[in-house]
């Protein structure tokens, strides 16, 4: 082979080298990071109504499994929009300040855990976090709740959902009602007033009876008076009597 040959030759192969380290890079880049929780949306839009989103969190232990999820819930939706749909058998959903919580029995190590919410609208906003907390049967937690920040990718990213523009005259729905307490039309009397009230109907009893027994003593007394001016009234009557006889 000419030295010129080898020398097109050479050149082809370090080419085909660079060639094949750029499409590597290229793919290393574009390629999604592992996503350790996730979400989905069956209509990822904004202001969108009756939205199912699905969450998946990927099992990392090897000795133990998913008893709960801790979700906060972002801006827009509060804890009373959010139903469960699906979710691990016993598994149950609790509102929280902030979010909510979805967990029951444990599941078999190595298990995904994997549950549906309903939310009732999601906001108008381009995209969503839903900061996720896990906890293991052993007491282990795993906290995806890392927001990204300048341009660079979290460790432990929060699970990001992104959304289409809001459809054309689609607005926000009024708050969700909360539950108020209705006075009861008769209210149960605290033990503070109850005492009260015992001790003035006590005090009113005692009055009256006092007011009863005076009643009775003037009576009484006036029933011996009359009889002790009758008695000596006859008394008086007798002894004049016994004096005109005599004289």
């Amino acid at each position: 082979m000419s030295i010129y040959h080898h020398r097109v030759a050479r050149a082809g192969h370090h080419v085909a080298l660079a060639g094949a380290a750029a499409l590597t890079a290229t793919l290393a880049l574009a390629a999604p990071a592992a996503a350790h929780a996730e979400v989905e949306a069956d209509t990822p839009q904004a202001l969108a109504e009756n939205v199912t989103l699905s969450f998946v969190s990927e099992a990392e232990s090897d000795s133990a499994g998913f008893t709960e999820m801790r979700v906060v819930l972002p801006e827009g939706i509060a804890p009373g929009d959010v139903t469960l749909g699906e979710a691990p058998k016993g598994w149950k959903l609790k509102a929280t300040s902030d979010g909510y919580t979805v967990g029951g029995p444990a599941l078999k190590t190595g298990v995904d855990a994997e549950h549906k919410i309903k939310v009732r609208q999601l906001p108008d906003a381009k995209e969503v976090a839903f900061k996720t907390v896990e906890t293991y049967s052993d007491g282990e937690v795993s906290r995806w709740i890392e927001l990204p920040s300048g341009g660079e990718e979290p460790e432990q990213p929060a699970p990001i959902l992104t959304l289409k523009a809001a459809a054309p005259g689609a607005t926000p729905l009024s708050p969700s009602p909360t539950a108020s307490e209705t006075p009861s039309p008769t209210p149960t009397p605290s033990v503070t007033e109850s005492a009260t009230t015992a001790a003035g109907a006590g005090t009113e009893n005692t009055a009256a009876e006092e007011d009863e027994g005076s009643s009775a003593g003037v009576i009484i007394g006036g029933v011996v008076v009359a009889l002790l001016v009758l008695g000596g009234g006859a008394w008086w009557l007798a002894k004049r009597r016994t004096a005109s006889s005599h004289n």
